[in-house]
């Protein structure tokens, strides 16, 4: 890539005439020796496949394997149906959206990572919700995957986005920084002002720990991924009103690093500490695996004991 910060991306875009989603799909077609209509193409499989999962579970409850979540994006759907939620529809619709990709996820169905599975629900959501909010063409949305494409290359490359490095300021905070960057572009926003957003939508989840109950993603993963939605949407609305991030959203990316580094690692999707080791997290642990935990650490013990001859 000839970029490896916001700041560059900026410039290329500047230097090149492009839109970030344009600057990444140059760059992709470059890295993959692929000609444009594939490359495209491929990532507008990936958008259907975004939008699949949408829609199954907002028309069924897809309960989880472990049974602990599900059906809670039919709820919402419901609720702001048959009445005038607090955020207003299309924020409403944004948070039913991705709370049902995450529970697809949560079901072991077909979810596209973004930038992991632990967050993805937040650009699906952001997306197919703006889509329908303003009659956009898919083709307009998957240049939008570009944008959000090029954004989490830089988070990763200098920072992380996996919950057991940083946390889940890692994944669900990327992944609101790449859907409020993107959706600013897609509406007509700069390069500039969608480097805002990022960093605008980044400061809002510095620190936020990882703590699945039960080792899942399912508890708090899902809800965290209905909340990151609506923040991406608040976040692009803030850029595109001229609001700046006075921290640059590259240094911002830097702190997340510093903050991920510095977390302890029980707070890093080990579940040995926050809300997975509440006393309702510990009971749920115990139910989902007190019989198989016992005869784990039996058959450890045993392993242990046949290796040393104690």
């Amino acid at each position: 890539m000839k970029f490896s910060t916001l700041e560059q991306i900026i410039a290329c875009c500047r230097e090149d005439q492009v839109t970030i989603g344009q600057l990444m799909l140059n760059e992709q077609i470059k890295e993959t020796g692929k000609s444009r209509d594939e490359t495209f193409k491929q990532m507008g499989d990936y958008y259907g496949i975004m939008k699949e999962a949408v829609h199954r579970g907002i028309h069924e409850p897809v309960p989880s394997k472990s049974g602990l979540t599900g059906g809670d994006a039919v709820r919402v759907h419901q609720y702001m149906s048959s009445g005038v939620p607090a955020l207003g529809t299309d924020a409403c619709t944004a948070l039913a959206y991705a709370l049902s990709v995450s529970e697809v996820n949560a079901s072991m169905g077909r979810i596209v990572a973004t930038p992991t599975a632990g967050s993805c629900g937040i650009i699906p959501g952001v997306f197919v919700s703006t889509q329908e909010r303003f009659g956009w063409e898919d083709e307009h949305l998957v240049m939008g995957l570009f944008s959000a494409g090029a954004i989490g290359y830089v988070i990763a490359n200098n920072s992380f986005i996996s919950g057991a490095e940083g946390g889940c300021q890692a994944e669900v905070g990327s992944a609101i920084g790449m859907a409020a960057g993107a959706l600013t572009e897609l509406r007509g926003g700069t390069p500039e002002q969608a480097v805002h957003a990022v960093g605008l939508a980044l400061k809002n989840s510095l620190g936020l720990i990882c703590d699945p109950v039960g080792g899942l993603v399912e508890i708090p993963c899902i809800v965290r991924n209905g909340f990151g939605a609506v923040t991406a949407l608040a976040a692009s609305d803030m850029a595109l009103a001229g609001v700046r991030s006075v921290i640059p959203s590259d240094e911002v990316i830097d702190v997340m690093l510093e903050v991920g580094t510095a977390m302890p690692s029980k707070h890093r999707e080990t579940a040995k500490g926050g809300l997975a080791q509440t006393p309702t997290g510990k009971k749920i642990l115990k139910d989902l695996y007190g019989k198989e935990g016992k005869k784990l650490r039996e058959k450890g013990a045993k392993a242990k004991k046949d290796e040393t001859g104690d």
